[in-house]
């Protein structure tokens, strides 16, 4: 994996809304539901105490339903919002502490937002649209053309730098904007809920455009969805949020396979095991017996359905290698079968 140290680190972030959001939280009691706090201060608790990491090159993304506080927390990350409390640092330096223009200089240059609803400029042309961030920079006519038409021939819109947003379908204008996103070539890339308005074809699409961008790119990237099949196919670490807390967080399958509470296990009821969980989330260490030399190999990362597939052709027993060989461990067929039925894995 690219992972590498930690690149945005969120240290205890409030945000309350209402007229003493200072007030009310120091003098909030820990036990008060949001509800609660709502009627006793007619305050609104949106974020409560959320801590993590992001590494470098790692896609996080914060899964929630609607009112769970993500949007929210994307928008304290990016101080699009002013958090009430706590801490973003962002390679170590605090972007809570920023002065306006030293903020202005970090949106422009290193880090960029890309929204649900797409925000193009029906007057202006896709190359136009595409290149605006530089133009906001000050990069020069030619140089900022040339970058809007590389990573317009990036994300497929070769050939659609000339026509305006309306002549384009909804998923190409979300492509419109991830490519203004990209051509600053910023280092932390923050999406809010940017696919919920396509279509489903259109959707899993823009997903597949994203992984295979990110496999090229290798950008930090906050994801914010309210989908959790979309969370688990994009992430390399996932937070899931309810009422302004982050109930639980691990790799897609370690939340698969280990829910944290009722909440985060009806989300994982309907999720095809199969297509997650991996051979390094079920192997376990090698035995005497085991003969893994004789036995078919596979990466950490093979899924589950691969797994099936070969333990059904070339026996009940799979060793799972590094890429240079190094035996990691052993899956069984019973681990196989318990997986696939969505036990845990003794």
């Amino acid at each position: 994996m690219h992972k590498h140290a930690p690149k945005i680190v969120c240290k205890g972030v409030w945000k309350i809304f209402g007229d003493h959001p200072k007030r009310i939280l120091l003098s909030l009691d820990p036990g008060w539901s949001k509800e609660e706090v709502l009627e006793r201060t007619g305050h609104v608790l949106a974020v409560r105490d959320v801590s993590f990491q992001v590494r470098e090159g790692e896609t996080f993304v914060v899964m929630g339903l609607s009112g769970s506080g993500k949007s929210t927390l994307v928008r304290c990350l990016t101080r699009l919002i002013q958090p009430t409390a706590g801490e973003v640092l962002l390679d170590g330096e605090d972007l809570l502490r920023l002065e306006e223009k030293q903020l202005r200089e970090l949106r422009r240059h290193k880090m960029t937002m890309v929204f649900q609803h797409f925000g193009l400029f029906p007057h202006r042309r896709v190359i136009d649209n595409v290149a605006f961030g530089l133009e906001v920079q000050g990069v020069d006519k030619a140089k900022r053309y040339a970058r809007a038409q590389e990573v317009l021939e990036i994300v497929g819109l070769k050939g659609w730098e000339q026509h305006y947003p309306g002549e384009l379908s909804g998923g190409m204008q979300q492509r419109v904007g991830l490519a203004r996103a990209l051509a600053v070539d910023p280092e932390i890339l923050f999406f809010d809920e940017p696919f919920s308005a396509l279509d489903p074809l259109i959707r899993r699409e823009m997903q597949d455009e994203l992984i295979g961008l990110q496999s090229q790119l290798q950008k930090t990237i906050v994801f914010i969805t309210h989908d959790f099949l979309e969370a688990i196919k994009l992430a390399d670490y996932l937070a899931i949020m309810k009422d302004g807390e982050i109930v639980q967080m691990g790799t897609p399958q370690d939340v698969i396979l280990h829910p944290a509470n009722e909440y985060v296990r009806e989300f994982t009821e309907d999720v095809p095991h199969s297509h997650v969980v991996t051979a390094q989330a079920i192997m376990r260490a090698p035995e005497p017996d085991d003969q893994p030399d004789r036995c078919p190999a596979v990466g950490p990362e093979t899924t589950l359905q691969a797994m099936v597939a070969l333990a059904a052709e070339r026996g009940s027993r799979i060793a799972v290698r590094n890429e240079n060989g190094d035996l990691l461990g052993m899956v069984t067929r019973r681990s196989l079968m318990l997986a696939l039925a969505g036990l845990e894995v003794d």
